[in-house]
């Protein structure tokens, strides 16, 4: 998706939701024990774009200062992470997985690797299984996702 000039996304339930008018650059996974935290997760996965090409078309995210320089993004209802931004930067990215399509980009660089956990470069070698081969199938109705759909 580098490149694109019009992409959506916002957070799992709904209330914030935004559109990028601006192309995508720098598609990444960080590993920095802020991001670790940040995202709950082995490492974030973030595209960025310029700050004026981005806008919250529903709801704003709120905002946390994880340190003196970076302020991150998310929904405040349901804890998406949703974006990251240095202060200082006419930039910000965005949480690959809060687009509406994810799977239109691929990172092309890590940062961080100082803190990049063990466990990361054996996870593709783990046995996987699909969400129905796990859920008894009287239970899968009950499964139904609440989260808002990836689309406006």
């Amino acid at each position: 998706m580098t490149g694109d000039t019009h992409a959506t996304g916002g957070c799992q339930c709904g209330a914030v939701r935004y559109a990028i008018t601006t192309p995508f650059e720098n598609p990444h996974i960080c590993h920095c024990r802020m991001c670790q935290k940040a995202f709950g997760n082995y490492f974030a996965a973030l595209v960025g774009t310029s700050k004026s090409g981005l806008s919250w078309t529903k709801g704003e995210p709120a905002f946390f200062q994880s340190s003196g320089i970076v302020q991150r993004g998310f929904c405040r209802d349901c804890g998406t992470p949703l974006s990251f931004a240095y202060d200082y930067s006419s930039r910000i990215a965005v949480s690959i997985g809060s687009l509406d399509h994810p799977e239109r980009v691929m990172p092309a660089i890590q940062y961080g690797t100082e803190s990049r956990l063990p466990a990361f470069a054996h996870l593709h070698t783990l046995p996987g299984t699909r969400t129905e081969d796990d859920i008894p199938a009287d239970m899968m109705e009950k499964l139904r996702s609440r989260q808002h759909p990836d689309r406006d």
